[in-house]
Protein backbone atom coordinates (compact mmCIF):
# COMPACT_ATOMS: atom_id res chain seq x y z
CA UNK A 1 0.00 0.00 0.00
CA UNK A 2 1.39 3.35 -0.92
CA UNK A 3 1.54 6.35 1.50
CA UNK A 4 -1.27 8.13 2.10
CA UNK A 5 -0.58 11.92 0.74
CA UNK A 6 -1.31 14.59 3.28
CA UNK A 7 -4.26 16.72 3.04
CA UNK A 8 -4.51 20.34 3.52
CA UNK A 9 -7.58 20.39 5.49
CA UNK A 10 -9.22 18.06 8.09
CA UNK A 11 -9.51 15.48 4.96
CA UNK A 12 -8.47 14.83 1.69
CA UNK A 13 -12.20 14.17 0.58
CA UNK A 14 -12.39 18.20 1.62
CA UNK A 15 -9.67 19.37 -0.09
CA UNK A 16 -11.23 18.10 -3.44
CA UNK A 17 -14.45 20.11 -2.12
CA UNK A 18 -12.74 22.89 -2.18
CA UNK A 19 -11.23 22.74 -5.61
CA UNK A 20 -14.41 21.53 -6.97
CA UNK A 21 -16.08 24.82 -5.56
CA UNK A 22 -12.97 27.42 -7.20
CA UNK A 23 -13.16 25.11 -10.59
CA UNK A 24 -16.98 25.72 -10.50
CA UNK A 25 -16.97 29.34 -9.87
CA UNK A 26 -14.14 29.93 -12.31
CA UNK A 27 -15.56 28.00 -14.90
CA UNK A 28 -19.39 29.89 -14.42
CA UNK A 29 -17.33 32.97 -14.94
CA UNK A 30 -15.63 32.31 -17.73
CA UNK A 31 -18.64 30.54 -19.92
CA UNK A 32 -21.67 32.08 -18.11
CA UNK A 33 -22.68 34.07 -21.43
CA UNK A 34 -22.53 30.44 -23.73
CA UNK A 35 -24.45 29.04 -20.81
CA UNK A 36 -26.99 31.57 -21.29
CA UNK A 37 -27.67 30.96 -24.71
CA UNK A 38 -27.68 26.98 -24.45
CA UNK A 39 -30.37 27.16 -21.82
CA UNK A 40 -32.43 29.76 -24.36
CA UNK A 41 -31.74 27.87 -27.27
CA UNK A 42 -32.83 24.09 -25.68
CA UNK A 43 -36.58 25.56 -24.75
CA UNK A 44 -36.74 27.52 -28.03
CA UNK A 45 -39.40 25.66 -30.05
CA UNK A 46 -38.46 27.56 -33.79
CA UNK A 47 -35.71 26.04 -35.93
CA UNK A 48 -32.67 28.08 -35.96
CA UNK A 49 -31.26 29.87 -38.83
CA UNK A 50 -27.17 29.75 -40.09
CA UNK A 51 -24.51 27.38 -38.58
CA UNK A 52 -24.23 27.11 -35.60
CA UNK A 53 -21.04 29.83 -35.34
CA UNK A 54 -23.33 32.68 -36.28
CA UNK A 55 -26.01 31.43 -34.14
CA UNK A 56 -23.99 32.02 -31.45
CA UNK A 57 -22.43 35.02 -32.65
CA UNK A 58 -25.88 36.64 -33.31
CA UNK A 59 -27.98 35.59 -30.81
CA UNK A 60 -25.37 37.11 -28.02
CA UNK A 61 -24.78 40.21 -29.81
CA UNK A 62 -28.66 40.60 -30.36
CA UNK A 63 -28.61 39.89 -25.99
CA UNK A 64 -25.95 42.35 -25.28
CA UNK A 65 -27.84 44.75 -27.76
CA UNK A 66 -31.27 44.51 -25.76
CA UNK A 67 -29.96 44.11 -22.37
CA UNK A 68 -26.56 45.15 -22.18
CA UNK A 69 -23.24 43.81 -21.11
CA UNK A 70 -24.95 42.50 -17.97
CA UNK A 71 -27.59 40.96 -19.91
CA UNK A 72 -24.47 38.41 -20.54
CA UNK A 73 -24.15 37.35 -17.07
CA UNK A 74 -27.93 37.04 -16.52
CA UNK A 75 -28.42 34.88 -13.63
CA UNK A 76 -24.47 34.59 -13.03
CA UNK A 77 -25.35 34.63 -8.93
CA UNK A 78 -27.39 31.46 -9.14
CA UNK A 79 -25.13 29.96 -11.81
CA UNK A 80 -22.37 30.14 -9.52
CA UNK A 81 -24.07 28.71 -6.45
CA UNK A 82 -25.03 25.51 -8.74
CA UNK A 83 -21.83 25.02 -10.14
CA UNK A 84 -19.86 25.98 -7.25
CA UNK A 85 -22.14 23.48 -4.80
CA UNK A 86 -22.44 21.24 -7.47
CA UNK A 87 -18.32 20.63 -8.10
CA UNK A 88 -17.82 20.92 -4.39
CA UNK A 89 -20.55 18.47 -3.25
CA UNK A 90 -19.37 16.01 -5.62
CA UNK A 91 -15.82 15.69 -5.58
CA UNK A 92 -16.26 15.54 -1.81
CA UNK A 93 -19.07 12.43 -2.30
CA UNK A 94 -16.86 11.27 -5.34
CA UNK A 95 -13.59 10.81 -3.41
CA UNK A 96 -15.21 9.46 -0.26
CA UNK A 97 -16.46 6.74 -2.23
CA UNK A 98 -13.59 5.76 -3.71
CA UNK A 99 -11.85 5.47 -0.13
CA UNK A 100 -14.56 3.32 1.24
CA UNK A 101 -14.34 1.67 -2.32
CA UNK A 102 -10.69 1.19 -1.75
CA UNK A 103 -11.01 0.56 1.85
CA UNK A 104 -9.36 3.70 2.86
CA UNK A 105 -6.24 3.15 0.48
CA UNK A 106 -7.24 6.48 -1.46
CA UNK A 107 -3.77 5.55 -3.85
CA UNK A 108 -5.26 2.68 -5.12
CA UNK A 109 -6.71 1.79 -8.49
CA UNK A 110 -10.37 1.13 -8.32
CA UNK A 111 -11.93 -1.10 -11.50
CA UNK A 112 -14.00 1.16 -14.36
CA UNK A 113 -17.01 -0.64 -12.46
CA UNK A 114 -16.14 0.56 -8.99
CA UNK A 115 -15.27 4.39 -10.64
CA UNK A 116 -18.91 4.05 -12.36
CA UNK A 117 -20.73 3.10 -9.18
CA UNK A 118 -19.26 5.53 -6.83
CA UNK A 119 -19.34 8.48 -9.95
CA UNK A 120 -23.52 7.34 -10.09
CA UNK A 121 -23.75 7.69 -6.69
CA UNK A 122 -21.83 11.05 -6.06
CA UNK A 123 -23.89 12.48 -8.74
CA UNK A 124 -27.55 11.31 -7.59
CA UNK A 125 -26.81 12.74 -4.10
CA UNK A 126 -25.65 16.09 -5.43
CA UNK A 127 -28.02 16.50 -8.05
CA UNK A 128 -30.57 16.32 -5.30
CA UNK A 129 -29.38 18.88 -3.37
CA UNK A 130 -29.11 21.30 -6.32
CA UNK A 131 -31.74 20.64 -8.26
CA UNK A 132 -33.65 23.75 -6.78
CA UNK A 133 -30.75 26.29 -7.78
CA UNK A 134 -31.08 24.62 -11.54
CA UNK A 135 -34.93 25.21 -11.57
CA UNK A 136 -34.09 28.82 -10.42
CA UNK A 137 -31.05 29.34 -12.65
CA UNK A 138 -33.53 27.81 -16.11
CA UNK A 139 -35.78 30.65 -15.06
CA UNK A 140 -33.58 33.58 -15.27
CA UNK A 141 -32.23 32.55 -18.06
CA UNK A 142 -35.03 32.18 -19.88
CA UNK A 143 -37.07 35.07 -18.58
CA UNK A 144 -36.32 39.34 -19.17
CA UNK A 145 -35.28 40.98 -16.54
CA UNK A 146 -38.02 43.58 -16.80
CA UNK A 147 -40.32 40.91 -16.76
CA UNK A 148 -42.76 41.04 -13.67
CA UNK A 149 -42.20 37.04 -13.34
CA UNK A 150 -38.28 37.64 -13.76
CA UNK A 151 -36.78 36.78 -9.68
CA UNK A 152 -34.24 39.11 -8.68
CA UNK A 153 -32.09 36.89 -7.42
CA UNK A 154 -31.42 33.21 -5.81
CA UNK A 155 -32.92 33.56 -3.16
CA UNK A 156 -35.60 35.47 -4.65
CA UNK A 157 -36.68 33.16 -6.77
CA UNK A 158 -36.85 29.96 -3.81
CA UNK A 159 -39.45 32.32 -2.23
CA UNK A 160 -41.30 32.26 -5.29
CA UNK A 161 -41.14 29.18 -6.42
CA UNK A 162 -42.11 27.78 -2.68
CA UNK A 163 -44.93 30.60 -2.54
CA UNK A 164 -46.59 29.78 -6.18
CA UNK A 165 -45.75 25.57 -6.75
CA UNK A 166 -44.92 24.80 -3.15
CA UNK A 167 -41.45 23.06 -2.15
CA UNK A 168 -42.50 20.41 -4.81
CA UNK A 169 -41.61 22.92 -7.57
CA UNK A 170 -37.73 23.20 -6.40
CA UNK A 171 -37.44 19.55 -7.90
CA UNK A 172 -39.24 20.15 -11.06
CA UNK A 173 -36.63 17.54 -13.21
CA UNK A 174 -35.31 15.63 -10.75
CA UNK A 175 -36.07 11.95 -12.40
CA UNK A 176 -34.44 14.15 -15.27
CA UNK A 177 -31.27 15.31 -13.56
CA UNK A 178 -30.79 11.72 -11.97
CA UNK A 179 -30.88 10.50 -15.39
CA UNK A 180 -28.23 12.37 -16.09
CA UNK A 181 -25.63 11.22 -13.58
CA UNK A 182 -25.17 8.61 -16.30
CA UNK A 183 -23.49 11.61 -18.27
CA UNK A 184 -21.02 12.45 -15.31
CA UNK A 185 -20.40 9.18 -14.51
CA UNK A 186 -19.70 8.00 -17.90
CA UNK A 187 -17.13 11.05 -18.50
CA UNK A 188 -15.63 10.27 -15.15
CA UNK A 189 -14.87 6.18 -15.99
CA UNK A 190 -13.16 7.39 -19.17
CA UNK A 191 -11.16 10.38 -17.45
CA UNK A 192 -9.75 8.45 -14.52
CA UNK A 193 -8.40 5.73 -17.28
CA UNK A 194 -7.24 8.32 -18.70
CA UNK A 195 -5.59 10.02 -16.32
CA UNK A 196 -3.97 6.78 -14.96
CA UNK A 197 -2.59 5.87 -18.19
CA UNK A 198 -0.93 9.59 -18.24
CA UNK A 199 0.28 9.30 -14.96
CA UNK A 200 1.53 5.82 -15.43
CA UNK A 201 3.76 7.33 -18.62
CA UNK A 202 5.36 10.04 -16.32
CA UNK A 203 6.06 7.49 -13.54
CA UNK A 204 8.02 5.05 -16.36
CA UNK A 205 9.92 8.32 -17.31
CA UNK A 206 10.90 9.49 -13.76
CA UNK A 207 12.28 5.80 -13.33
CA UNK A 208 13.95 5.44 -16.44
CA UNK A 209 15.77 9.01 -15.27
CA UNK A 210 16.09 7.99 -11.67
CA UNK A 211 14.70 10.60 -10.74
CA UNK A 212 12.21 10.08 -7.08
CA UNK A 213 8.47 10.43 -7.70
CA UNK A 214 7.77 13.39 -5.02
CA UNK A 215 4.21 15.21 -4.24
CA UNK A 216 6.01 18.10 -5.90
CA UNK A 217 5.76 16.31 -9.34
CA UNK A 218 2.66 14.53 -9.18
CA UNK A 219 0.87 16.48 -11.48
CA UNK A 220 0.05 16.13 -15.55
CA UNK A 221 0.35 18.74 -18.03
CA UNK A 222 -2.38 21.63 -18.10
CA UNK A 223 -2.63 20.17 -21.81
CA UNK A 224 -3.46 16.82 -20.87
CA UNK A 225 -6.08 17.49 -18.28
CA UNK A 226 -8.05 19.55 -21.26
CA UNK A 227 -7.12 16.56 -23.67
CA UNK A 228 -8.32 14.63 -20.94
CA UNK A 229 -11.63 16.03 -19.61
CA UNK A 230 -12.43 17.23 -23.34
CA UNK A 231 -12.27 13.46 -25.06
CA UNK A 232 -14.05 12.17 -22.35
CA UNK A 233 -17.03 14.68 -22.03
CA UNK A 234 -17.53 14.72 -25.57
CA UNK A 235 -18.04 10.56 -25.37
CA UNK A 236 -20.68 11.54 -22.50
CA UNK A 237 -22.53 13.96 -24.01
CA UNK A 238 -23.09 11.89 -27.17
CA UNK A 239 -24.97 9.41 -25.09
CA UNK A 240 -26.96 12.05 -22.75
CA UNK A 241 -28.00 15.43 -24.32
CA UNK A 242 -31.65 14.49 -25.03
CA UNK A 243 -32.56 14.42 -21.43
CA UNK A 244 -30.81 18.28 -20.99
CA UNK A 245 -33.16 19.59 -23.28
CA UNK A 246 -36.73 17.75 -21.97
CA UNK A 247 -35.08 18.93 -18.70
CA UNK A 248 -34.79 22.42 -19.55
CA UNK A 249 -38.01 22.62 -21.49
CA UNK A 250 -39.88 21.19 -18.25
CA UNK A 251 -38.10 23.54 -15.80
CA UNK A 252 -38.92 26.57 -17.78
CA UNK A 253 -42.18 28.20 -16.22
CA UNK A 254 -43.56 30.28 -19.55
CA UNK A 255 -43.77 26.71 -21.15
CA UNK A 256 -44.96 24.58 -18.46
CA UNK A 257 -48.56 24.38 -20.30
CA UNK A 258 -46.81 22.58 -23.27
CA UNK A 259 -44.66 20.32 -21.22
CA UNK A 260 -46.14 19.51 -18.21
CA UNK A 261 -44.75 16.36 -17.82
CA UNK A 262 -41.19 14.10 -19.06
CA UNK A 263 -43.97 11.71 -20.78
CA UNK A 264 -45.35 14.46 -22.51
CA UNK A 265 -42.48 17.06 -23.46
CA UNK A 266 -41.05 13.72 -24.67
CA UNK A 267 -43.91 13.32 -27.16
CA UNK A 268 -44.49 16.69 -27.91
CA UNK A 269 -40.80 17.27 -29.13
CA UNK A 270 -40.53 14.16 -30.85
CA UNK A 271 -43.78 14.95 -32.92
CA UNK A 272 -42.81 18.57 -33.38
CA UNK A 273 -39.31 18.30 -34.10
CA UNK A 274 -38.48 14.60 -34.45
CA UNK A 275 -34.68 13.48 -33.41
CA UNK A 276 -33.24 17.21 -34.01
CA UNK A 277 -35.55 18.71 -31.20
CA UNK A 278 -33.74 16.47 -28.81
CA UNK A 279 -30.24 17.75 -29.87
CA UNK A 280 -31.18 21.27 -29.89
CA UNK A 281 -28.87 23.36 -28.74
CA UNK A 282 -26.15 20.56 -29.00
CA UNK A 283 -23.62 22.97 -31.31
CA UNK A 284 -23.81 25.84 -28.87
CA UNK A 285 -23.52 23.27 -25.94
CA UNK A 286 -20.44 21.97 -27.60
CA UNK A 287 -18.69 25.24 -28.02
CA UNK A 288 -19.73 25.93 -24.75
CA UNK A 289 -18.93 22.52 -22.24
CA UNK A 290 -15.80 21.51 -24.25
CA UNK A 291 -13.86 25.33 -22.93
CA UNK A 292 -16.15 24.78 -19.85
CA UNK A 293 -15.25 21.32 -19.10
CA UNK A 294 -11.53 21.58 -19.66
CA UNK A 295 -11.52 25.12 -17.17
CA UNK A 296 -13.25 23.27 -14.42
CA UNK A 297 -11.16 20.33 -14.50
CA UNK A 298 -7.68 22.66 -14.94
CA UNK A 299 -8.66 24.74 -12.42
CA UNK A 300 -9.55 21.54 -10.28
CA UNK A 301 -6.93 19.20 -10.90
CA UNK A 302 -4.18 22.49 -9.96
CA UNK A 303 -6.22 23.45 -6.71
CA UNK A 304 -6.14 19.55 -5.48
CA UNK A 305 -2.56 19.82 -6.42
CA UNK A 306 -1.59 22.99 -4.80
CA UNK A 307 -3.52 22.27 -2.05
CA UNK A 308 -1.82 18.61 -1.51
CA UNK A 309 1.82 20.06 -2.16
CA UNK A 310 1.21 22.80 0.22
CA UNK A 311 -0.30 20.18 2.90
CA UNK A 312 3.30 18.03 2.12
CA UNK A 313 5.49 20.50 2.53
CA UNK A 314 3.82 21.66 6.36
CA UNK A 315 3.97 18.29 6.85
CA UNK A 316 7.76 18.32 6.07
CA UNK A 317 9.08 20.99 7.48
CA UNK A 318 7.12 20.13 10.80
CA UNK A 319 8.69 16.39 10.58
CA UNK A 320 12.13 19.05 10.32
CA UNK A 321 11.53 20.92 13.29
CA UNK A 322 10.40 17.66 15.55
Amino acid sequence: MQQQPPSFFATAALDHAAAGIGAGTVAVLCMNPLDLLKVKLQVATTNPTGGVGKQIWYSLRDIQRQQGWKGLYRGVGANVAGNASSWGLYFWFYNMLKKRASDGDSSAPLSSGAILLCSAQASAVTAIMTNPIWVVKVRMFTTQPDSPTAYRGVWHGFSEIIRSEGVTGLFRGTSLALFGVSNGALQFVVYERLKRWGFEVKRKQFELAGRPWTTEVDKLSNTSYSVMSGGSKIAALALTYPYQVVRSRLQNNATTHLYPTIPATIRRTWAQEGVRGFYRGLGTNLVRVLPGTCVTFVVYENIAWLLRSTAAKREKAKAGND
